[in-house]
């Protein structure tokens, strides 16, 4: 599987932002998927998690209502919405997957990566 992030950018504190991550070579479908972020020197952290359908979500404390992660198996798309984004957002985003049906909350039980995106949040 291929993943590619996009939607990434600079916004003001407040604003939003909706990341997607489409894969290719595989269908997404069977897989749960995850956004972590990494900001500069600091540590991978979990960001967003849904399964593979889409009937269940976790969130990291720290973006609980205000981060939406969504899916669209047809479309083979992940997209993490940030709503109310803050300067400590600031970060890589990635997404990633791990061929489970539960949720895939930990950086080393994923299978597969993207490059990432980066998002900048200006105070």
């Amino acid at each position: 599987v291929q993943l590619v992030e996009s939607g990434g950018g600079l916004v003001q504190a407040g604003g939003s932002l909706r990341l997607s991550c489409a894969a290719s070579g595989r269908t997404l479908s069977s897989y749960a998927m995850a956004w972590f972020r990494q900001a500069p020197g600091k540590e991978r952290e979990f960001v967003a998690a849904i399964n593979w359908n889409g009937g269940l979500t976790h969130y990291a404390d720290s973006v609980q209502g205000r981060f939406t992660i969504s899916r669209d198996n047809a479309k083979n798309t992940v997209y993490l919405q940030m709503n109310s984004l803050k300067p400590e957002d600031t970060a890589v985003y990635y997404c990633a997957a791990d061929r489970q049906y539960g949720l895939a909350l930990t950086l080393h039980g994923m299978d597969f990566w993207g490059e990432g995106t980066l998002v900048t949040v200006s105070s």
